[in-house]
């Protein structure tokens, strides 16, 4: 895989930018400006965009570059972004630097949330959006628990090694609630500490890759025993499959 490297858009956002000599290819340039002086900064030209799904601050950007760069965007079919010039279903495949990428609908946080893996050698990488993130998951503004589990059992069954692109600077947030599911899991204690000191000196927290989010992501964990007991205290008594945790331990996030 080529070089990829994140732009800082908004609060908390990540432009993925892949260079490969003198042009580059974005991911989710919700906000055109910062993508644009990084890429004057680095006498790159935008050669291609890809968009995970609608929420303004992942596709915002897409005419604004288009107008300076006359590049195509790859994203969720349905004709409800404006901008898109090659719109995907799943498992469709692409073209990205000469290595082919699948699209993977992914909804839970919305209905049109695709994804994006390419099993590279040595190590593949995930373009997840805002259905996966360190430690956590998407809200879910339109889908539902079961969406959500499904999603990401997909990525589960990726190779362990995948890197893992997330949308937004969460992680440290995340991991304090995933302490909270698992007080005594050690591998989440030991990510928080590595987390917080890279969060001292604003430095990115991504990527993380699939064996670290099953080992310290409560929401991949849903069939854990450790968890489904800790949903169960926290509703008095939800139910056990792994989409009645994960719906129950959402909620507790969205009220933490």
């Amino acid at each position: 895989m080529n070089k990829i490297i994140p732009i800082k858009a908004f609060s908390d956002n990540y432009v993925w930018t892949i260079i490969k000599g003198d042009e580059a290819i974005v991911v989710d340039p919700g906000d055109p400006k910062p993508v644009a002086d990084k890429l004057k900064e680095l006498n790159l030209s935008l050669r291609q965009i890809m968009i995970t799904h609608h929420h303004f601050d992942h596709s915002g950007g897409i005419e604004e570059l288009q107008k300076t760069f006359d590049c195509p965007a790859y994203g969720p079919a349905g004709g409800h972004i404006k901008g898109i010039t090659h719109p995907l279903d799943d498992n469709e495949h692409f073209d990205v630097f000469d290595q082919y990428f699948m699209a993977m609908a992914t909804p839970g946080h919305t209905n049109d949330q695709l994804a994006y893996f390419c099993d590279s050698v040595p190590n593949p990488v995930l373009f997840c959006g805002d259905t996966l993130f360190a430690a956590g998951c998407g809200r879910l503004f339109e889908g539902t628990p079961k969406q959500m589990h499904e999603s990401l059992s997909r990525f589960a069954a990726l190779p362990l090694n995948t890197s893992v692109y997330c949308g937004h600077e969460y992680t440290e947030s995340n991991l304090k609630f995933a302490v909270e599911v698992e007080p005594n899991n050690q591998d989440i204690i030991n990510r928080l500490d590595e987390v917080k000191n890279l969060r001292e000196s604003d430095q990115v927290t991504l990527p993380s890759t699939i064996e670290l989010e099953l080992k310290t992501n409560p929401f991949m964990r849903c069939d854990q025993e450790n968890v489904i007991q800790a949903a169960k205290a926290y509703s008095n008594g939800s139910g056990e499959s792994p989409d009645e945790v994960l719906g129950t331990i959402r909620d507790w996030k969205d009220n933490f």
